[in-house]
């Protein structure tokens, strides 16, 4: 590796001023101390002198700053009891850069990092602790290390990139950074859980991540490298807190580019496009049954499916479409999602996709029993992803049925019986229910039709 003479603008201008200082002084002893006996120094042979003492200096400097650099684990575990809070246990030494409404992150080089580059080293996949990190100055990177070009993006993950809810929680700051950064997209992704290393994106956040981002993303595998090699980034832009930090308005702004760049994606009609109508010329109101197979889905879906196909026909213009969340590809979500005003789903993951749908669509949840008390704030995720993405969450249902748990209902062992419980129907509830939502999405929309009231055609802001 080459060794770069100087380290920093102030460095630069120090050691010049300092070889020039010690050629002057070399010269004007020279001019004192000619004698008869002793022939002048040529100006050449004293300033080649001065250089050779210079470079020495320097390379020595490098040399020093390059055993300087100290790697760090990158799973502290010192802080396993508050894993995400503050500068959370990933690359704890470390704080992020915060501003008001904004995603909370790191760049390296930066000025906080001193303009040093982020480094990483190991291939650990089941301790994160054994993986590490540490900062070096471009001109004395570690022995041995390789440096990649261009932009690397570094995510931390909790949870997993497979299932769609938390890979998509994931991937929503770097899209919000990639905004607020001239919509510069990055050569590779670096993804970690709990400090270790993964290898791949679940193909639905794949797939959005080549969307949004416009070309498929390419994983580090770190494929070549020893497990003691560091990786060195010439810019690297570190995420660990998800949407922390991040206004209510940052979010939209965020959902709607990703809305926009998957529909684009995938040849769908984007927001502008004039309403559908049906044959007496009313807007067309699509009802959504997005159905689970397994744990959270409808112990009996024939009657669920019936209670809704029954209000939804006696509204002009209700469109009913049934479709099961397991055998959908990405566009056919998306496709689906377009046409779709009321969403009806049970709690999981699939809902994710609702940020697909047209701003100020409507979603309806349904639960097992015994979430309420004992799930934790996790089960308001649709909540959140709704008013984030623009959505109107028309509330839950809870079902009060189902398995009998042997302790008390608040015992928190109940869980694990209620976690993956199915849910039953109450026609009565769901039939009032189906039609105050129709009522009020078929009021909307002919309020938007009488107003002409279209969505913006613009492109996507990253366009």
């Amino acid at each position: 590796m080459s060794v770069f003479c100087l380290y920093s603008p102030k460095l630069s201008i120090f050691l010049l001023a300092l070889c020039v200082s010690l050629f002057t002084l070399y010269h004007i002893q020279s001019l004192h101390a000619r004698t008869t006996s002793s022939p002048p120094w040529s100006f050449g042979h004293q300033w080649e002198r001065v250089t050779k003492n210079c470079t020495q200096e320097h390379e020595s400097m490098a040399e020093k700053l390059r055993q300087s650099v100290t790697f760090l684990p990158l799973k502290d575990l010192r802080y396993a009891d508050k894993a995400l809070q503050g500068h959370t246990w990933f690359m704890s030494s470390m704080y992020d850069t915060r501003e008001e409404g904004e995603v909370q992150y790191q760049q390296f080089p930066s000025e906080s990092s001193k303009r040093r580059l982020l480094c990483l080293k190991g291939k650990e996949t089941h301790d994160g602790s054994w993986n590490s990190y540490a900062l070096a100055w471009p001109e004395a990177l570690p022995l041995n290390a390789t440096l990649l070009k261009d932009l690397t993006f570094v995510s931390y993950n909790h949870y997993n990139y497979d299932n769609i809810w938390h890979g998509l929680s994931a991937m929503v700051p770097f899209v919000a950074w990639h905004i607020r950064n001239g919509c510069e997209s990055p050569s590779r992704w670096i993804l970690y859980h709990w400090g270790e290393l993964r290898f791949e994106m679940g193909p639905w956040l794949r797939t959005l991540t080549e969307a949004t981002f416009g070309g498929a993303p390419y994983t580090e595998s770190f494929e070549g490298v020893s497990h003691g090699q560091p990786l060195c980034f010439e810019k690297a832009v570190v995420m660990r807190h998800n949407e922390g930090g991040m206004s209510r308005d940052r979010r939209t702004e965020t959902y709607d580019l990703m809305r926009c760049k998957a529909r684009m994606y995938c040849n769908v009609s984007s927001e502008g496009r004039i309403p559908e109508v049906n044959k007496q010329g009313l807007p067309v109101i699509g009802m959504t049954l997005f159905m689970r197979t397994g744990p959270r889905s409808f112990t009996n879906e024939s009657a669920v499916i019936g209670i809704f196909e029954k209000e939804c026909s006696k509204v002009d213009g209700c469109r009913l479409m049934v479709a099961f969340s397991n055998n959908l590809t990405f566009c056919e979500q998306v496709k689906m999602m377009s046409l779709t005003d009321i969403l009806v789903s049970p709690h999981g993951a699939q809902l994710t996709n609702m940020f697909l749908m047209d701003k100020n669509s409507s979603v309806m949840e349904f639960f097992p029993k015994g979430w309420l008390k004992l799930a934790g704030v996790g089960q308001y995720v649709y909540h959140w992803i709704a008013s984030w993405s623009g959505m109107r969450h028309q509330g839950a249902w809870r079902d009060p049925n189902g398995d009998e748990c042997p302790y008390a209902e608040d015992d928190r062992r109940c869980m694990s019986i209620y976690k993956s419980g199915k849910i039953g129907f109450n026609e009565t509830y769901f039939s009032e229910w189906a039609r105050d939502v129709l009522d009020e999405v078929k009021i909307r929309k002919l309020e938007e039709a009488a107003s002409k009231t279209i969505a913006s055609t613009s492109a996507c802001a990253c366009g």
